[in-house]
């Protein structure tokens, strides 16, 4: 039997699920999510993996917070930028995972064009607070072990929460153009989206109008955040391995070693599964759909997922604490 082609999955569906649509409108009531073309089939079993990191990363996430604001002594850089990392990693997940999981398990394809929009607004702009995050707090283990001694002067509370300030609104000034460009926009062609959740580029392609100024704004913004955040973390993680190396204690070097390896690979997953998203767009026109939506998932699902546990899980202060609200409960 010969496999269809995400084009023609898309065409048939057209053709069952709504009317042919002749005229443009500005603001269609609903669009209709297709999942990841031409694995329907496994709509049910892909959902349970996706679950699975979902209830991690919320309860990995919740317990950083409540133990980080519960314990005075863990007020510090470290962790006031392991909480903001959190809270974007809940909104950036509970964003996206349950409405995708109602799309495996319910069938549930259809979605309001207004919380299409939000959707997508929280995915984007979130994103990249994320990425800011993750820079922020590779330039707090650059200072806290390139200039110890000068840790607590340099990233004082006030800086803390500047650098916090700025890389929430820059996410926000960013792509907040995005919602409102595309309800603007008519819409003559088919409702449905071919993805698991609201992307822009996925949205702006069912438009009737030329949209390549559009286009080009999303994909140059987004790349040049995403390349300036990832240039500079690759900076500050080269100077800290570059001073564990020189640590006299060969121990201490391989334990610093090895909290910065794990570090560096959960950036190395966001920064590789959205720059493939991303790029893919504009240079990968014979890359399997089912592949380039299943990877864009993967920055939505496992920095989230593996954040508390590199992050949290890992630090032994964090470990302690867990342990000892544990401890009480128990007794």
């Amino acid at each position: 039997m010969a496999t269809l082609s995400s084009e023609e999955l898309i065409t048939i569906k057209e053709k069952t699920i709504m009317p042919p649509l002749n005229t443009s409108h500005p603001s269609p009531s609903t669009f209709s999510l297709m999942g990841i073309p031409g694995l329907e089939h496994l709509h049910v079993w892909i959902g349970i993996p996706f679950c699975s990191m979902y209830v991690v990363a919320v309860v990995g996430n919740v317990t950083i917070l409540a133990v980080v604001r519960a314990e005075q002594s863990l007020h510090e850089p470290m962790f006031l930028f392991l909480c903001m990392l959190s809270v974007t990693d809940l909104v950036l997940s509970t964003s996206t995972l349950p409405r995708m999981l109602c799309l495996f398990w319910l069938g549930a394809h259809d979605i309001a064009f207004d919380a299409c929009l939000t959707q997508m607004f929280f995915i984007h702009s979130f994103t990249t607070m994320e990425s800011g995050f993750f820079l922020t707090m590779a330039i707090d283990r650059y200072v806290a072990i390139c200039h110890p001694l000068r840790h607590t002067t340099i990233l004082t509370n006030t800086r803390i929460t500047i650098m916090g300030i700025i890389v929430v609104i820059r996410g926000v000034a960013f792509f907040s153009p995005h919602p409102i460009l595309l309800k603007q926009l008519p819409y003559c062609r088919t409702r449905i989206i071919a993805h698991t959740y609201c992307e822009f580029m996925a949205v702006l392609k069912l438009a009737c109008v030329d949209t390549g100024a559009t286009s080009r704004y999303s994909l140059s913004v987004a790349s040049i955040i995403g390349s300036c955040d990832a240039i500079l973390t690759a900076v500050s993680y080269v100077f800290i391995l570059q001073s564990v190396f020189r640590l006299p204690s060969r121990e201490a070097g391989f334990k610093a070693l090895g909290t910065c390896g794990s570090h560096v690979c959960v950036i190395l997953v966001f920064y590789s599964t959205t720059g493939f998203s991303i790029f893919t767009h504009r240079f990968g026109k014979n890359i399997p759909a089912h592949i380039h939506i299943f990877i864009a998932n993967m920055y939505l699902l496992v920095p989230p997922f593996l954040n508390p546990i590199v992050y949290g899980v890992r630090t032994k202060k964090i470990q302690e604490h867990v342990v000892k609200a544990l401890s009480i409960k128990v007794a």
